[in-house]
């Protein structure tokens, strides 16, 4: 937790606090479970603490590691898996189910890929819980520089807005995109949406962008 020395094999929690904040301004009624160890029981521990709940929203360990166990532990407790993995970057590994009446929303670890997916999935999930409709964040805003060809997967590249001398709209990438950079993510007030396979892209086209909460 923030204020404790991590280990080694440690890192300060951020991931919790920014997805709790944006379920809290969204409407929901927020309540943080105790970090789960990586084994089946600390994990189960974990989910019996969350019954009662509308929806359970894990932070990593859905992936493919020897300490990816949140899945076999949700399945073990009677989990319906929907989907898992979706063809994005950063946020591949995101996973959904049902356990009874509650909704499951398994979030990558890695602190960008958990935000992205949190805007793209997380808030309007919670929006149609509560019966109302999910935010609108995609707006047109022309490009600040070059970006190269894309691959298979849809691109939540992470930018910054500004306005040019004509009163345009501006979105310019920053250089390094690793998803688990949370300092270029904490700058960010955008994403240029990349669709698969988009061509290259030259500064001055125009594009779309999910735009941040201030």
């Amino acid at each position: 937790m923030p204020g404790d020395a991590p280990g080694a094999d440690q890192i300060t929690v951020s991931n919790t606090f920014g997805l709790a904040a944006m379920l809290g301004n969204a409407g929901a009624e927020v309540r943080i479970l105790p970090i789960a160890r990586d084994r089946v029981d600390s994990l189960e521990t974990a989910l019996e603490l969350a019954q009662g709940a509308d929806l359970i929203v894990t932070i990593g360990g859905a992936s493919v590691g020897d300490h990816d166990l949140v899945q076999d532990a949700l399945k073990k407790r009677g989990m319906e898996l929907d989907f898992w993995k979706i063809a994005m970057r950063p946020g591949k590994p995101l996973m959904s189910g049902r356990l009874g009446a509650m909704r499951v929303l398994g979030l990558p670890g890695n602190p960008a890929s958990s935000l992205v997916c949190g805007y793209l999935f997380l808030e309007p999930l919670v929006a149609l819980l509560a019966g109302r409709p999910a935010p609108d964040r995609v707006q047109k805003a022309i490009l600040g520089n070059a970006l190269k060809e894309n691959d298979q997967r849809q691109d939540y590249v992470r930018a910054r807005l500004s306005r040019n001398s004509d009163g345009n709209v501006v979105a310019s990438s920053f250089a390094l995109q690793d998803s688990s950079l949370m300092s270029v993510f904490a700058d960010a007030d955008c994403l240029i949406i990349r669709p698969p396979f988009a061509p290259a892209a030259n500064s001055g086209d125009q594009t779309e962008v999910l735009v941040l909460a201030g």
